[in-house]
C-alpha cells in the first residue's frame, strides 16, 4: 500500500523517509512504484539496511566513474584522448613524473607537490600495483597490463574504499536521516571527480574525524582531523568550525584537547619527512606561495577581463604573486569573520555541518586555486548542512557540467575545442550555485524553523554536535539568548531531571 498523494503517514517510524519528506525524492520514487508504503517496514530489514543500500549505490557510482576513466587508464593519451573523452586524471601522468614507475619514494627521491599523507597514499598504491605486476609476470595467469594502468586501477580501488568510509561517516552524522547518505552514491560529482585526484582520501579522514567528534571523542576526532590536514589542507577549517561553536558554548577546554591531538597527529607524519627530506617536504608550501591563479578561480576571471592588469600584472617565471596572495588572505579572513559573526548572532547555535560547509565554501570561493576535485570537500558537508535533494542536485549538476568546457578549453579551439569564455561562463554558474546554497544554509541558521534537520524529527538539536549537542550557550548576545530560549523550549526536550 502506498501513501496517497498529499497525505502524510503516521509518525510510527524510527527515521526520516525521503519519499515522505522530500518533494524530489517523492517524485523520483514514482519510477519504482511510489513513496514508501504506510505499513512498510522501515529500518528493520535484516540485510538491506540503509547503510548497505547506500554502499551499493556508491559502488555503482564508482563503477560508472571507472568506465568514464577507462580510456585514459593505460597512459596512452594520443589524440588528446584525456580531453575528448573527459577522462583526465592527475594520477596517470604523475606516476612517471614522480618516478613511481621506477620505485622512487615520494619526498626522498622526488619532489612531490602534495601534503605528506597524500604522497604516502601514492607510494602505497605504487607498492601494491608493483606486487600485482610481479605476480602477473611470474604466474602468467593474471592479465599483464602497463604498469601505469595497474597503478591507476589500484589507486581507484583505494579511493573507492575511501568513498565507502565517506558514506559510513555521513550516515552516522545524519542521525535520524540515514538515507541522506544516499546522496553520495547518487552524486554526479562523485561520478565525475572520484578518481580525478586523491581528495577522497582526505574527505574520508575528515568525515571519520567529525564522526568521532559526534561520538564525544574529542581526542580521536583531533587525531583524525590532523591526519586529514596532513593529506589536504581543508580539515583545518573543520577545526576552526569546532572552535567557533565551542567558543559560543563555553567548551573551549574540549576544543583544546581536539586541537592538541590534531597538531600531534599532523606533526607525527610531517616532522620525520621534514627532517629527512626538507626540500621535498617544503615543495607543497613553496608551490602554494608561488603558483599563479588557477583557471577555475574568480581571480582568474578578473585578470582575464582586465587584460592581466589587476593585482601583480604579468609575472616572471617563478615569481610569487605577492599582491594576489595578500588580497586572497584578506578576502579569506573577511569571509571567516562573517561566518564567525553568524555563529555569534544566530538565535540558536548553528549545527557543526552548517558552519563547516560555510567555512570550506568561503575558502574555495576566495582562494586562488580551486581544482575541480576540491568540490568533493563540500559534498558530505553540504548534504549534512542542508539535506534537500533539489538544491544539492542543482549545485552538483553545475559542478559536473563545468568539467566539459574545462576539458574542451584545454583541447584548444584549433582541435575543435571551445574558447575560454565558455569555460568562464561555466565557472560563474558553478560559483553562483555555491553562493545560493550558502545563502540557503545561512537562512536556515538565522531561522531554525527552516532547518530541515532540526524540524524533521522531534527533539533534534545537532546529530553531529557531540559535546555541543543540546549544550547551553555561554557566550551569546542578549537578544539571541532570548530567541534561543523560546525556540529551544518548543523544540528541544530538557536534559536530565
Amino acid at each position: 500500500m502506498v501513501v496517497p498523494r498529499g497525505t502524510r503517514p503516521p509518525e510510527r517510524r524510527d527515521r526520516v523517509i525521503p519519499s515522505w519528506d522530500d518533494p524530489v525524492a517523492r517524485q523520483a520514487s514514482e519510477a519504482v512504484g511510489g513513496p514508501w508504503g504506510r505499513f512498510a517496514v522501515t529500518g528493520r530489514a535484516l540485510f538491506w539496511t540503509p547503510l548497505r543500500v547506500c554502499l551499493l549505490l556508491t559502488t555503482l557510482a564508482a563503477a560508472v566513474a571507472w568506465l568514464k576513466q577507462a580510456p585514459c587508464s593505460d597512459g596512452n593519451w594520443a589524440g588528446f584522448v584525456q580531453y575528448t573523452h573527459l577522462c583526465y586524471s592527475d594520477g596517470v601522468p604523475l606516476f612517471a613524473l614522480y618516478g613511481l614507475d621506477e620505485g622512487a619514494v615520494p619526498y626522498l627521491d622526488s619532489a612531490v607537490e602534495y601534503p605528506v599523507l597524500t604522497g604516502g597514499f601514492m607510494a602505497v598504491a605504487a607498492a601494491l600495483s608493483g606486487l600485482y605486476d610481479r605476480a602477473a609476470a611470474a604466474s602468467g595467469l593474471l592479465p599483464a597490463v602497463p604498469a601505469v594502468q595497474s597503478y591507476y586501477a589500484v589507486t581507484c580501488l583505494l579511493l573507492t574504499a575511501c568513498a565507502f568510509l565517506v558514506v559510513r561517516s555521513t550516515l552516522a552524522l545524519a542521525g535520524r536521516r540515514p538515507w541522506d547518505a544516499a546522496m553520495i552514491g547518487l552524486s554526479p560529482l562523485v561520478v565525475v571527480h572520484a578518481f580525478t585526484n586523491w581528495d577522497l582520501f582526505a574527505v574520508a579522514l575528515a568525515g571519520l574525524g567529525l564522526w568521532a567528534w559526534a561520538r564525544s571523542r574529542p581526542v580521536l576526532a583531533g587525531l583524525l582531523l590532523g591526519l586529514g590536514a596532513a593529506a589536504k589542507l581543508y580539515p583545518v577549517f573543520l577545526l576552526l568550525t569546532l572552535f567557533l561553536l565551542c567558543l559560543r558554548a563555553g567548551r573551549l577546554r574540549t576544543w583544546v584537547r581536539t586541537a592538541a591531538a590534531a597538531m600531534a597527529a599532523w606533526s607525527a607524519v610531517n616532522v620525520p619527512v621534514a627532517l629527512v627530506a626538507p626540500e621535498g617536504w617544503s615543495r607543497f608550501f613553496t608551490l602554494n606561495r608561488t603558483r599563479p591563479v588557477d583557471p577555475d578561480s574568480l581571480w582568474n576571471i578578473a585578470l582575464h577581463l582586465s587584460g592581466n592588469r589587476l593585482l601583480d600584472g604579468p609575472l616572471a617565471e617563478g615569481e610569487a604573486p605577492t599582491v594576489l596572495n595578500a588580497v586572497v588572505a584578506v578576502a579569506l579572513l573577511a569571509g571567516v569573520a562573517a561566518v564567525a559573526r553568524l555563529v555569534r548572532v544566530a538565535p540558536v547555535r548553528p549545527r557543526v555541518a552548517q558552519v563547516a560547509f560555510l567555512l570550506v565554501a568561503v575558502f574555495l570561493l576566495t582562494n586562488k586555486v580551486w581544482s575541480p576535485q576540491y568540490s568533493l570537500w563540500l559534498l558530505p558537508l553540504a548534504i549534512l548542512a542542508r539535506p534537500r535533494w533539489r538544491s544539492l542536485l542543482a549545485w552538483q549538476a553545475t559542478e559536473a557540467l563545468l568539467w566539459v568546457p574545462r576539458m574542451l578549453w584545454y583541447l584548444g579551439t584549433e582541435n575543435n575545442g571551445v574558447a575560454v569564455e565558455w569555460f568562464f561562463v561555466a565557472v560563474t554558474v558553478r560559483d553562483v550555485a555555491v553562493v545560493v546554497l550558502m545563502a540557503l544554509v545561512v537562512r536556515d541558521v538565522l531561522d531554525p524553523d527552516r532547518d530541515v534537520v532540526r524540524t524533521s524529527w522531534p527533539g533534534v538539536d545537532d546529530p553531529a554536535g557531540g559535546p555541543l549537542d543540546r549544550a547551553p550557550d555561554r557566550v551569546l548576545p542578549r537578544t539571541a539568548r532570548r530567541d534561543q530560549v523560546t525556540w529551544s523550549s518548543m523544540v528541544l526536550p530538557r536534559r536530565g531531571p
